[in-house]
């Protein structure tokens, strides 16, 4: 049978368009829930990962900020069950630490949060939460994971052979499409430079929040919530406790500029003193440990959907494309969110360019909470734009309205910030109205101060 030649055309397109071999850079969070998501039959995953892989959950070096606490939101953790189901059940079999989110002893600008149920969350540690992706990752079919391998560049393939080549200090790996996953230290600008492509206009943002962490031992029954959060704003240091695995709790210090805790113990304990409420300072008073830094907290944004001429079979995930100021807790849900777009595109014709727009789509909230947040702070150096400004000075108002006993405030704000609800929620007439109705009247009591330690007195 004759076929013509757009015949022909057409079905060398149809083919180019077939995503076969996959590799993706970078084996942490983002790359293994991106994995996860391409993973299939007839199509094989290869995860390059410059590490060495510990064979437990225990810290690497390409995770500095493994030893800090982290904060899975609850949509993220919906998210990473879609992708990887049972994950959820092995996290909790491992001892991760189920709490609510509304039974925090919460203390924001205006002070203390009303308690009520809210969402549930694992809490535990980054390696753990690691360990277990990564063990339901490599058991999918087609999916091989490579540790101990650095990638050192990328080049165009040919018309008639592989779309890319991945270089490594081994032998280059062919790949269909190529999705780097390698984090704030991704090397895809200057691979791009080399491949004729951009650069991409890349934003910043940088209050240089710095923070301090120690694990402490904690019996069971000590502490009567489900954790500790003083907010930290412009004028003072924060900090956070929250339970983990094998009965110990992180308890971490946070400051900005001349404020960020240094890694002795004196200036840790020292940052938990100065604190409007003795809790933190208590709990971490309860036993030595040792601890650790981490003051890699800029936001930085790549605009890779802007890029004229992007090259098909290219994309970029998690840190690599958009980092967050990691003590808002956001990165591994966007990473999530990703991952569940590039699953959705992957069941047709995958077309890179349009799928960057729709990862944007992703980072847009995210990115507005976490900058007109650090914009706050004077060691910033910038202005919140006026709609930045305006939503944040909004949700001050709903906080405030909380830290007075309205629960329906609070959890408006839980529910935009576990990216269960679109932010137009906050401007509900209801809450408009109650923030009309606080402002004439009065907003009532305080929020009383909850228990918690169970030996604690009462005042």
């Amino acid at each position: 049978m004759l076929v013509s030649q757009s015949e022909a055309e057409g079905a060398g397109v149809r083919e180019r368009e077939q995503v076969r071999r996959v590799v993706v850079v970078g084996g942490s969070i983002a790359g293994l829930l991106a994995a996860a998501a391409l993973a299939g039959p007839g199509r094989s995953v290869t995860v390059l990962e410059r590490d060495a892989l510990p064979v437990g959950p225990e810290p690497r070096p390409g995770v500095p900020q493994g030893r800090q606490p982290h904060v899975f939101l609850h949509r993220g953790l919906l998210a990473v069950e879609e992708l990887l189901p049972g994950v959820d059940a092995d996290l909790r079999a491992a001892g991760a630490v189920p709490l609510d989110t509304g039974y925090i002893a919460w203390l924001g600008e205006s002070g203390w949060a009303p308690r009520g149920p809210q969402y549930e969350i694992l809490s535990l540690t980054r390696p753990l939460f690691e360990h277990v992706v990564r063990d339901h990752v490599c058991r999918l079919a087609g999916v091989e994971l490579r540790d101990g391998t650095a990638v050192t560049g990328l080049r165009r393939g040919s018309s008639t052979g592989p779309r890319w080549w991945v270089d490594t200090a081994g032998d280059p790996v062919p790949a269909d499409l190529v999705i780097d996953a390698s984090g704030r230290s991704s090397r895809l600008p200057p691979w791009l430079v080399a491949l004729g492509v951009g650069p991409a206009r890349t934003t910043r943002v940088d209050a240089r929040v710095g923070y301090a962490t120690a694990r402490v031992a904690v019996p069971p029954g000590t502490v009567t919530v489900d954790g500790i959060e003083l907010l930290q704003t412009p004028d003072r240091s924060g900090g956070s406790a929250l339970p983990v695995e094998g009965d110990t709790w992180l308890v971490t210090a946070v400051g900005a500029g001349a404020r960020r805790p240094g890694r002795d113990r004196a200036s840790f304990v020292g940052t938990l003193a100065s604190l409007p409420d003795p809790s933190l300072h208590d709990l971490a008073a309860r036993a030595e440990a040792e601890v650790v830094i981490h003051r890699q907290t800029g936001n930085q944004r790549h605009h890779y959907d802007r890029v004229r001429g992007w090259p098909d079979g290219l994309l970029v995930v998690g840190d690599a494309l958009c980092a967050f100021n990691p003590v808002y807790g956001q990165g591994v849900t966007v990473a999530a969110l990703e991952a569940l777009a590039l699953r959705d595109a992957a069941r047709g014709p995958l077309r890179t360019r349009r799928l960057l727009r729709r990862f944007g789509r992703v980072v847009d909230l995210p990115w507005r909470i976490a900058t007109s947040e650090d914009l706050r702070y004077p060691t910033a150096g910038g202005r919140v734009p006026r709609a930045s400004a305006l939503f944040s000075a909004w949700t001050r108002e709903l906080g405030r309205m909380g830290a007075h006993g309205d629960q329906l405030a609070q959890l408006s704000i839980a529910r935009v910030y576990h990216v269960m609800a679109s932010p137009w929620l906050l401007l509900h007439p209801a809450l408009v109205a109650r923030s009309v109705r606080a402002r004439l009247r009065g907003y009532g009591d305080p929020t009383p101060r909850p228990q918690v330690f169970a030996d604690e007195r009462s005042p």
